[in-house]
């Protein structure tokens, strides 16, 4: 598609019908979700445009694409998504989609040797994992069950480490697409590795003095932020945010945080509140909101470390009790 903006794009001029192209050459770079557009942006700063398919406050397990979704996706430059687990529902596009034209991340090696396997293969004695497979109602009441299937972790967008092998490769795609705009990328990425590295120093002190203070999470999405910076979860609750638990499922979980001396619980921005107040109520557990998907940060050339700091601080607050 590129090649065909750049050959005629003398001819479009020419003929006066450069009102034409605005349409042609947008969404360059299309993103699944919100986390990788981050990534993304830093790399394309000043290059080309970046755009987010799942809207803020979506689910990224059970969103389905609109026409007009589909449209972008099939318009842009380069598709970045994470792989089939994380994003089903970019799979049906992806698969017509040139090979130069889509990066999926989990399939990189880069990427594949630093996959962490999935939360329940650890031993963390979550009792979320009898729960989830309490027959079809369960799994459909559950909103993530569906990547616990998975053999591996696919959050990977919490890892700045795979966020930099990430970054490469978008750096990678683009300069072969845009092979004149090379020098700026590479501008880019030098940038966006002294940003990474200055921001993993700054989280290491914030979050140092909280490292041993125990917490449980109510999504098993943070394992790789958790295990870059040396915090210590207790722990995961599998609950769909839309339903209240059952009177016997809140009891199993406030038995749980006082029992494993909890002091923070963590909900996600898409949690109503009722549910933490049901769950923390009674305890001495504070609770905290934490947002993996960095909803509300625009597309900019740091809104990838933004977002990690925002999460640092959210960690952080909670935890020591600020």
């Amino acid at each position: 598609m590129l090649h065909f903006k750049r050959r005629y794009l003398p001819a479009l001029l020419a003929a006066g019908i450069g009102s034409f192209l605005p349409a042609m050459a947008n969404s360059a770079v299309v993103t699944s979700i919100r986390p990788l557009g981050f990534i993304a942006a830093a790399i394309a700063d000043g290059v080309t445009p970046v755009e987010v398919v799942l809207p803020d406050g979506a689910s990224e397990h059970e969103y389905s694409l609109r026409p007009s979704d589909v449209k972008r996706i099939k318009n842009a430059d380069l598709l970045v998504w994470v792989g089939p687990e994380m994003e089903s529902f970019i799979t049906p596009v992806s698969a017509s989609l040139p090979a130069e034209n889509t990066l999926q991340l989990a399939a990189l090696p880069s990427v594949q040797s630093q996959l962490m396997k999935g939360d329940d293969d650890e031993d963390h004695g979550h009792e979320h994992e009898h729960h989830d497979h309490d027959g079809e109602e369960a799994g459909r009441e559950n909103s993530d069950s569906h990547h616990h299937h998975g053999e591996y972790n696919m959050h990977i967008w919490l890892s700045p480490q795979i966020a930099e092998a990430s970054a490469v490769a978008i750096h990678d795609k683009l300069s072969e697409l845009m092979p004149d705009r090379r020098d700026k990328l590479d501008a880019n990425l030098k940038l966006f590795r002294q940003q990474l590295s200055l921001t993993d120093k700054q989280i290491r002190q914030r979050l140092s003095p909280v490292s041993q203070e125990g917490y449980f999470v109510f999504h098993d999405a943070y394992g790789y932020f958790e295990h870059t910076f040396g915090l210590s979860p207790l722990g995961h609750f599998t609950v769909n945010p839309e339903i209240q638990p059952g009177a016997q499922r809140l009891h199993q979980i406030r038995t749980q945080l006082v029992e494993q001396k909890a002091v923070c619980v963590f909900a996600e921005p898409q949690f109503r509140p009722a549910v933490i107040d049901a769950v923390a109520r009674g305890t001495h557990v504070r609770k905290g909101t934490l947002d993996p998907l960095g909803m509300g940060i625009s597309l900019t050339q740091d809104s990838y470390v933004r977002f990690l700091s925002q999460l640092s601080g959210q960690y952080e607050s909670c935890l020591k009790g600020a």
